[in-house]
């Protein structure tokens, strides 16, 4: 049986070659990474920087300050806090600002074992602009009235800032987080907005700074991205590859995504004329993903302005986001995009599902991956069957084939002539060894796509693995090999043993190649592996060794106990004596063969004529 074939060997290139397009353009140039080294540089000392004189400020009297009834004669100077929080979410609001001063998940943990969290004011901020007899002022140093929080029906939770000038304008601000939910609600109302705003415009400043959450730093920048709605159209800046973004449409939501947890601000009447620019580091001791700005300018009409807003800390979990409602909110969840989002609906109805449905019964995540992997080797038992047919009617015609390249020699054209003839009268389609290997293409690239996003899997154990979001690093070397890294991946290397004992068990049964590329590949594609796979998530090349292990029993048993060689040898023979049409294709390709055939013997007496 013909298993490694050309055909088949050249899905595997594919494989290889797509492999390394996603992985190349997920980084940047390095050149242009160290030029951006001194920018992200200069922008965390202007934050610290700010922050600094935030602190001198505090001592001075900010211009909008009010008791929810009065006027006061003096300054409200000091910082208060209220707490919002429900079983997922712990929010502090701080009354300078009326902005949230951190938010953390209570279900999930960094990498250093603490909170994850999502915002903090230190460097974070949702801010604008007002005036002050002629100056401009940031809403995030104005303190606010003390917010006090109520409990509404439903478990809902709110509280409300309020600031008040001497000439009447009013400022509000007001947070509510439902029970059980990642979702929290802003809205931002301006009582006077000719006083407090220029021409009439709110200019909305959203700052982040993405924390590192997870171990390995590179991996999670490579993984972040700005994610937005912008018109009816959803799309996507990579942090790591750009540092800008002009929107020309209004957007309804924008979100700074992390490999497994996002924060996104979203409007209900959405945001015009905007901007996003962000800066990323360059080395990997520093603990941040990336710094983002984000400007609005929103107009204003008449004496109020009310901007309903919507928050999102939490997960990049696919069905949180589903049920919200909000359009392509769930695309946040990288299940395939770009060009390779031909995958995504292999994800959404068919991985997704059986991976939740094995989750419901088993606990341990290995096994529940051990099981879909099982699916899907019988979900594509029919191509892989196709497949090793197709091999075994290429080898049973092995000797005729190479008859017919002893009597044609150097003559490809009539070579190729002859075999399309021997290929049509014994039945055998010459592709079909190679489309069943591309069709399994596009399942391993959903995979791929899905356990680096999958947030069920981070900080989940198995058998030596810590977690299955990351690399198994059983041995660290403390310092980097190019293009293997600092470790090595036990699950990385049963991967390239698995695929180089199918190499060579197909090579077992498989002619001699003449061609020195074929006869190689399969020995050189197992070693690629070790590079391309050791830094991915150990949850896919866990994956990648129980499919190469099926692949082995699949073999030794289709050839051992399925097919028969003799009775494929009697197929053939029988399909010979069968009359045979020609496809329209087939005509068509031998009419062309026809032609080179005689330009070539026209060449060959010019030739000689001369």
């Amino acid at each position: 049986m013909q298993k490694m074939d050309r055909n088949t060997i050249i899905g595997f290139v594919l494989m290889a070659v797509l492999l390394f397009v996603y992985l190349y353009t997920s980084t940047k140039n390095a050149n242009e990474l160290q030029a951006k080294k001194q920018i992200y540089d200069d922008s965390i000392a202007k934050v610290q920087a700010a922050a600094t004189v935030d602190a001198a400020k505090a001592a001075q009297a900010p211009v909008l300050v009010v008791d929810s009834n009065s006027l006061q004669a003096g300054a409200l100077t000091e910082e208060q806090t209220v707490v919002l929080e429900n079983d997922l979410v712990k929010m502090v609001l701080t009354n300078k600002g009326g902005q949230p001063q951190k938010v953390e998940l209570k279900k999930y943990k960094s990498y250093l074992n603490e909170p994850v969290r999502l915002f903090d004011n230190q460097t974070d901020r949702i801010s604008y602009l007002v005036n002050d007899n002629g100056k401009a002022v940031s809403s995030a140093d104005l303190y606010f009235q003390p917010g006090i929080k109520k409990e509404e029906s439903g478990g809902v939770q709110s509280v409300v800032f309020n600031a008040i000038g001497k000439d009447g304008a009013q400022i509000q601000h007001r947070f509510s987080l439902p029970a059980n939910s990642y979702f929290v609600d802003m809205s931002i109302t301006l009582n006077g907005t000719p006083t407090l705003l220029t021409n009439n415009t709110l200019g909305l400043l959203w700052q982040m700074q993405l924390r590192q959450q997870e171990k390995d730093v590179s991996y999670e920048r490579q993984q972040s991205q700005l994610c937005f709605q912008e018109g009816a159209d959803y799309d996507y800046e990579n942090l790591i590859s750009s540092d800008d973004k002009k929107f020309e449409d209004k957007v309804k939501w924008i979100s700074a995504r992390q490999q497994f947890f996002n924060a996104t601000l979203i409007a209900q009447d959405g945001l015009a004329s905007g901007q996003s620019d962000w800066v990323s580091p360059t080395t990997d001791t520093v603990a941040e993903v990336a710094l983002l700005k984000s400007n609005f300018s929103i107009p204003a009409s008449g004496t109020t302005i009310s901007l309903p807003l919507k928050f999102y800390f939490g997960p990049n979990d696919y069905k949180i986001l589903r049920a919200s409602n909000i359009d392509n909110l769930d695309k946040l969840v990288n299940l395939g995009q770009g060009f390779y989002s031909f995958v995504r609906p292999i994800n959404q109805y068919i991985i997704l599902p059986v991976f939740d449905f094995f989750k419901k019964f088993i606990s341990s995540y290995g096994v529940v991956i051990m099981l879909l992997t099982i699916f899907i080797r019988v979900l594509t038992s029919p191509l892989v069957y196709s497949s090793y047919l197709s091999g075994a009617k290429m080898k049973a015609l092995r000797p005729e084939i190479d008859q017919l390249k002893a009597k044609h020699g150097d003559d490809q054209q009539a070579f190729g002539m002859d075999q399309m003839k021997l290929f049509r009268e014994a039945g055998v389609n010459p592709l079909g060894g190679c489309i069943p290997a591309l069709l399994q293409i596009p399942i391993f690239f959903a995979l791929y796509s899905f356990f680096n996003a999958n947030v069920a899997l981070r900080g989940e154990s198995f058998l030596w693995a810590e977690d299955l979001s990351v690399y198994d690093a059983v041995i660290r070397f403390g310092f980097n090999i190019p293009l293997l890294g600092n470790h090595i991946s036990l699950f990385t290397i049963l991967a390239v043993v698995t695929s180089f004992l199918i190499s060579l068990y197909g090579m077992a049964n498989t002619p001699d190649q003449s061609n020195p590329a074929l006869k190689y590949m399969p020995y050189i594609f197992p070693f690629m592996l070790l590079f391309i796979f050791n830094k991915l998530p150990s949850a896919l090349t866990w994956y990648y060794t129980v499919s190469n292990v099926i692949t082995l029993v699949l073999q030794f048993v289709i050839q051992k106990f399925i097919i028969d060689h003799d009775k494929i040898v009697a197929k053939l023979a029988e399909n010979r004596k069968k009359p045979k049409s020609k496809s329209k294709w087939q005509e068509r390709l031998e009419q062309m063969q026809e032609s080179q055939r005689k330009v070539q013997e026209l060449k060959q007496k010019g030739k000689s004529g001369q």
